[in-house]
């Protein structure tokens, strides 16, 4: 489990998608934050990258679990929005499937990457600064 989602896959192929994770409760979604060594914080969803031939919901509950330490259920997409995998001067855009997850337990304990976890509803998401993997949310 690393940082952001990792763009090698098997055989070095290019991703298909980015599968993200929305667990909500009372309005709020549950995101993970974490700090840069000069001390400021982003928040992201539990996301991975998607190689053709996987399969997207069984990669996305084990990173969920990875991440949050919720044993979480993934449902169906609920959105898609674009996922820039590219740079500045060579922009390449695969979607980001947002997938709705349920939980029974909704505390997280999250990996060690993460300096926690924060549950923010959409309209206070300006507020936050936004990890890459999540910049689409814009």
């Amino acid at each position: 489990m690393g940082g952001s989602p990792s763009m090698k896959g098997p055989s070095s192929q290019a991703p298909s998608a980015l599968a993200c994770g929305l667990l909500e409760d009372g309005g709020r979604a549950l995101f993970l934050c974490r700090k840069s060594l000069k001390g400021a914080e982003t928040v992201e969803l539990p996301c991975c990258l998607l190689f053709k031939g996987e399969n997207p919901v069984a990669k996305l509950a084990e990173v969920f679990r990875m991440a949050t330490g919720i044993d979480a259920q993934v449902h169906d997409v609920l959105f898609e929005r674009r996922y820039s995998i590219g740079s500045r001067r060579r922009k390449t855009r695969i979607p980001a499937l947002v997938f709705g997850i349920s939980a029974k337990s909704h505390k997280a304990n999250p990996f060690a990457d993460y300096s926690g976890c924060r549950w923010i509803a959409s309209k206070d998401l300006a507020k936050h600064r936004l990890a890459k993997s999540c910049e689409w949310l814009r």
